[in-house]
């Protein structure tokens, strides 16, 4: 247990409830857990039908997961206890994944990073007017992980690869039309949801379709062919070189974006997004996405990303290697390069 999760159970219906308003619901390690002990309890329990995934109080849904203990572990004890983290994380990204009764996530509010890792695997993901979805980890030095190698490179139109760069932020209309949501309430219809499904946990895919409105249009439908051309490599020379040649406005202020972002992040994202589509198994993809979290977390550009964002809040990251042709070929082989015997991910037995 922690009190930074309420879980209960509603008769036929589990509900686990993100309950750390201070840090918009941020995932800890602790939170991990008992999300994970009560969801392995309820897959047992033949009485329980569906899962309800929400925060408590405050602006929510969940801003990511743990940076300051990350940020700590770079610089304190060489990686060990975010290795730990990011580990028993993305157990529960791949429980969640694999979870054999219906979750459905209320993303109303931010839903980022470690947000997005619990949100996504769920069969019902809705949207509200208060969504903000996003991977922002390219600002910071990280990379989409998560499952966000998995879920991002199967959006279609190079969409994905451009969220992963520039760290775009979406609402909730334009996460309907990227198929990140499955739906869209307005925010003030979601505990008539909830209290419906609680009811008729065998009904969700009705109830949620009943007390849905039509999205406003999606800003980013506008732009979906310039994402498309632009976006449409694997080789982040490509992409810039793309965007310089288009003198219009928006180009120019993608690639803006881009410049500010960590050039090692952005190349490992393509080569994450490029691999990830080949693999069969969500399993897989988690095995590939905690080798990179293992090298990167420890590589300098972690702990001046969040130095420079979130701690100081100067947003000047010196990133080293500095520019995208000092990343070498090398360099990305050696992030994604398996991890000595008994260190690799495993799934929960």
């Amino acid at each position: 247990m922690t009190e930074n999760l309420n879980i209960h159970a509603h008769g036929r219906t589990g509900h686990l409830s993100l309950n750390r308003p201070r840090a918009l619901h941020a995932l800890t390690l602790d939170m991990c857990h008992a999300m994970s002990a009560a969801l392995a309890d309820w897959a047992a329990d033949d009485g329980v039908e569906a899962v309800i995934l929400d925060h408590a109080e405050g602006r929510g849904f969940c801003a990511g997961g743990d940076i300051n203990l990350l940020r700590h572990s770079a610089l304190n004890d060489g990686g060990k206890s975010g290795r730990e983290f990011f580990h028993d994380e993305y157990r529960l990204n791949h429980q969640m994944f694999e979870y054999g009764k219906p979750i459905v996530a209320f993303m109303d509010g931010i839903t980022m990073g470690g947000g997005v890792g619990i949100a996504l695997p769920c069969k019902y993901r809705v949207a509200t007017e208060n969504t903000r979805f996003a991977m922002p980890e390219s600002g910071i030095g990280l990379f989409p992980d998560v499952g966000g190698g998995w879920h991002l490179s199967r959006l279609g139109g190079r969409l994905g690869q451009f969220l992963a760069l520039t760290g775009a932020r979406l609402d909730g209309a334009e996460c309907v039309w990227a198929g990140i949501a499955t739906h869209y309430l307005p925010a003030e219809k979601l505990a008539e949801a909830k209290a419906r499904i609680i009811e008729h946990p065998d009904r969700i895919g009705g109830i949620l379709s009943e007390l849905s409105t039509t999205p406003p249009p999606a800003r980013l439908e506008e732009n979906a062919a310039l994402i498309k051309k632009h976006f449409a490599s694997d080789r982040y020379e490509d992409i810039l070189a793309s965007l310089e040649a288009d003198d219009s406005e928006w180009a120019a202020k993608e690639l803006a974006t881009l410049r500010s972002k960590s050039p090692q992040t952005c190349k490992v994202a393509l080569r994450q997004l490029a691999t990830s589509e080949t693999l069969d198994s969500f399993a897989d993809n988690m095995r590939m996405e905690y080798r990179i979290a293992s090298r990167v977390l420890t590589r300098p550009d972690f702990a001046e990303g969040v130095r420079a964002v979130i701690v100081d809040k100067t947003n000047d990251p010196q990133w080293n290697p500095a520019a995208p042709e000092g990343v070498s070929e090398e360099l990305i082989d050696s992030i994604f390069a398996p991890l000595p015997e008994g260190e690799e991910w495993t799934p929960l037995k």
